[in-house]
């Protein structure tokens, strides 16, 4: 495969972060470097509905697709307001993907597994589009169960514990799996009339709280603003360099929760009942007041982006390692991405500084697109599954990781969420 040329991206001067962009890209410089990634994992995958095949079979609604979903839903939507081709085409894909799954989250409704239920994201997205019960009512089976307090174990600090549904989410990536659905959840059944729907919202704080200061002593170092992806990695564990470990796209599973949490709370002040869908260019938003906990989200959120800057690397990148380069360092794309995600996101909402972050968000959008993107399409640099620094080795140009899906969602995601901020 031959390095992405230049006619896909835009010229921008590499400049320090308090400097402004030279030349920003087009909307639809970006929009051609999207549709060029998705069309190839189409072309490699035309039925949504076929199970995967990484050493074993495994349905197409299990994590690592639900998570090329969230990304292409949401270019699905900037294909429809620019009146985009590939509009009708990428949503007739997810239509087809969640019909032959039957909206229903991976294992049934009872699981409590949150890679199972990442699905879910893409399901109440399309139901708010198409408001068909068939569409949603699997997910509020699924999320019920979870509302209720069961036993799960768990082991902290020697001692056993039972914390019911809180402990489920013992690993930081399933924070972005599972969050983000009962905050959407929370958001339709609001609009919907529910008078209690912010019972969703609060069991989403209940695990998150439960993540972040309890498994494993408490899995966010609020001193460092990171995370430490489960209890096998708080110290005394350490890097080679004698630094804790904190891993990329583990960091950025989070980030991009606390983002897609938030957002579900916020409704644009030019979108329009029923759909309540917010237009390109929207500057301003009112806050349902449905999630009790937004501010502490906002918290974690600034906390994480201050750290994040102080550990990127000079080329726009992150290391999978955030405090040890010499633990296989390199370009890695995935977090990247979803890093630049939540600035684009916090920019556009105004709770990043334009002037500051602009810079850092556009070159690094360059540096992914000249660096990863080939010229048909196929997205190098991705790290394979995994949960540190060293699984899924070596992370190359060309090596096609053991899922495609997954990074593929993470760049949709990253891209979309700068053209809705180049729209402003």
């Amino acid at each position: 495969m031959i390095k992405c040329v230049c006619a896909l991206v835009f010229s921008v001067l590499w400049v320090l972060p308090e400097m402004l962009v030279a030349a920003p890209p087009q909307k639809q410089e970006v929009l051609a470097a999207l549709e060029l990634a998705n069309d190839y994992f189409i072309s490699k995958n035309p039925d949504p509905g076929k199970p995967t095949f990484v050493k074993k079979e495994r349905p197409s609604n299990l994590w690592t697709r639900g998570v090329y979903f969230e990304g292409l839903i949401a270019l699905t939507e900037v294909e429809r307001q620019t009146n985009g081709a590939k509009y009708a085409p990428y949503k007739k894909y997810i239509e087809d993907w969640g019909a032959a799954h039957r909206w229903k989250p991976r294992n049934g409704v009872t699981t409590r597994d949150a890679d199972d239920y990442c699905c879910c994201q893409t399901y109440l997205d399309m139901y708010w589009q198409e408001r068909r019960d068939e569409m949603l009512q699997p997910t509020v089976e699924c999320m019920d169960n979870v509302l209720e307090s069961q036993e799960l174990p768990w082991v902290s600090g020697g001692q056993t514990k039972s914390e019911g549904s809180c402990g489920d989410w013992t690993w930081i990536d399933a924070i972005q799996m599972g969050l983000p659905v009962l905050s959407k959840l929370t958001r339709i059944r609001h609009l919907e009339g529910d008078e209690n729907a912010k019972r969703y919202a609060e069991q989403g704080w209940r695990m998150y709280e439960t993540s972040r200061n309890m498994i494993g002593g408490g899995l966010f170092n609020a001193k460092d603003g990171l995370w430490w992806r489960d209890r096998d990695f708080v110290p005394p564990y350490q890097e080679p360099n004698g630094e804790d470990c904190y891993w990329s796209r583990g960091n950025g599973w989070v980030y991009a929760a606390l983002v897609r949490a938030m957002d579900a709370m916020l409704v644009g002040e030019h979108a329009e009942a029923p759909d309540y869908m917010e237009p390109l260019g929207e500057n301003s938003w009112r806050n349902l007041g449905e999630d009790a906990h937004f501010q502490d989200y906002r918290r974690d959120y600034l906390a994480m982006t201050k750290a994040l800057v102080q550990c990127q690397r000079k080329d726009g990148f992150w290391n999978v390692s955030l405090h040890d380069e010499t633990n296989y360092g390199g370009v890695e794309l995935s977090g990247t991405a979803l890093f630049i995600y939540g600035m684009a996101w916090g920019v556009r909402h105004g709770y990043l500084s334009k002037r500051k972050y602009l810079p850092t968000i556009l070159n690094t959008w360059e540096s992914m697109v000249n660096t990863c993107l080939h010229t048909n399409g196929f997205l190098g640099y991705v790290q394979g599954t995994g949960k540190e620094p060293k699984d899924s080795q070596p992370v190359t140009y060309s090596k096609q990781p053991d899922f495609e899906d997954y990074g593929l969602g993470c760049f949709l995601l990253c891209g979309t969420e700068i053209i809705k901020l180049l729209a402003i």
